[in-house]
């Protein structure tokens, strides 16, 4: 099969969205499809460092990037466009990813020009909570394209079953399927040496260390985070925390938190991890927290479990009911009281907090490697395809 996959970015700022698109049509490519993904260049206010005149290849997938056009944070494209009406007549199935942006409007044109199937992928997006914030604006664009483009897509690709049961308001009847995102687990054979993180910053030694790693965004609960923490401090005074990733609009808001309530001095502000940096944390921390107040699925989190770290997440976070149910961490609704108990809990006791980390290795394992998960969206790509072969023979 022909597979094209389009997003508005692939920058690694952007967390989760870039990082499943490009695993996942790698994870496909392997199964022996023939995968390309349409990009633009943007990376927040600057530009990727990438070609945008030539294909990519990479991991058996074919990347094209596109110079981004004013307004960029609607990922206008009109080079991507012109590809765009090339591109989809030759392929069997479009996988688009998130809504309100340009890419949504011309492919869904182009699809139904040339009468190929495509899947949306909201990204969380139809979450209520998100869907309310800039209700105007969004709703300007629903009416301008989106909720057309919706209701046009042969399915919607949800990551957890509460993803699709929050977006049903909002997407017209049209059929959903739920695939999760996933890891190669190859990467987390040979993680960096226990001790490699803790020695570049002394400060924290051995005291009980909770992470959290993510994009610094309003999203995810940094608030709920440092009342949380603050509690804790006073209970554990030799806990320390982390907060790592790159700033999206909240880091000088949580500075601020840390410092009224006098923990700014046992808190570590890393900036963007990525690579071996990333693991080298994570395998040194003893706790992993995501207080967020929606989250469609939360790969931060399983890659934290993929590393034998015991998660505390909010039950707005999409993996939360795995978690619960693996017995791989602690859930709490979206309350500082709440959270800094399940803090608490594990910070204060890391052999049980080790064992529930084990089990969140076992979790990732058997239901969150690549090339299982391939095999369901494979077989969506195939149903998807032949059912619209069928509409065009009859």
């Amino acid at each position: 099969m022909k597979i094209l996959h389009v997003i508005s970015t692939l920058a690694p700022r952007d967390g989760g969205p870039s990082k499943a698109c490009v695993e996942m049509a790698r994870a496909v490519a392997r199964r022996g499809h023939e995968i390309t993904i349409f990009a633009t260049d943007k990376d927040g206010a600057g530009r990727l460092d990438v070609p945008t005149d030539r294909p990519v290849e990479r991991n058996g997938v074919t990347l094209r990037y596109f110079p981004a056009a004013a307004p960029r944070f609607w990922g206008r494209s009109p080079a991507m466009a012109d590809a765009l009406e090339v591109a989809i007549p030759t392929v069997d199935v479009v996988h688009m990813h998130s809504l309100y942006l340009y890419h949504d409007l011309m492919v869904g044109r182009f699809c139904r020009r040339f009468g190929v199937p495509y899947i949306l992928r909201p990204h969380g997006s139809l979450d209520p909570y998100l869907w309310r914030r800039h209700r105007l604006r969004k709703m300007v664009m629903e009416l301008a394209f989106q909720n057309r483009v919706t209701r046009g897509a042969a399915r919607l690709h949800f990551t957890t079953e509460d993803e699709r049961t929050l977006a049903a308001p909002y997407v017209f009847g049209v059929p959903g399927f739920v695939v999760p995102n996933g890891l190669d687990l190859d990467e987390f054979a040979d993680l960096p040496p226990a001790g490699t993180f803790r020695s570049r910053h002394p400060e924290i030694g051995d005291r009980p260390l909770a992470l959290f790693l993510g994009r610094l965004n309003f999203k995810k609960g940094l608030d709920i985070l440092c009342d949380a923490f603050a509690a804790v401090a006073r209970d554990l005074p030799e806990a320390r925390l982390v907060i790592a990733g790159p700033d999206d609009g909240m880091e000088l808001a949580a500075r601020g938190w840390l410092a009224e309530r006098g923990i700014a001095d046992r808190t570590i502000f890393t900036g963007m991890l990525t690579g071996a940096d990333k693991y080298a944390v994570l395998r040194d921390a003893d706790l992993f927290v995501l207080p967020s107040y929606t989250e469609n699925f939360g790969i931060a989190v399983i890659e934290a479990l993929a590393c034998g770290v015991p998660v505390a997440i909010s039950d707005h976070v999409g993996v939360w009911r795995e978690v619960e149910t693996a017995g791989a961490g602690w859930v709490t609704p979206v309350d500082a009281v709440a959270f800094a108990g399940a803090m608490r809990a594990a910070l204060g006791d890391r052999p049980t907090a080790r064992a529930r980390g084990q089990r969140g290795r076992e979790l990732v394992a058997r239901d969150y490697a690549w090339p299982s998960i391939a095999v369901e969206l494979e077989r969506n790509y195939i149903e998807i395809a032949d059912g619209a072969a069928a509409g065009v023979r009859s």
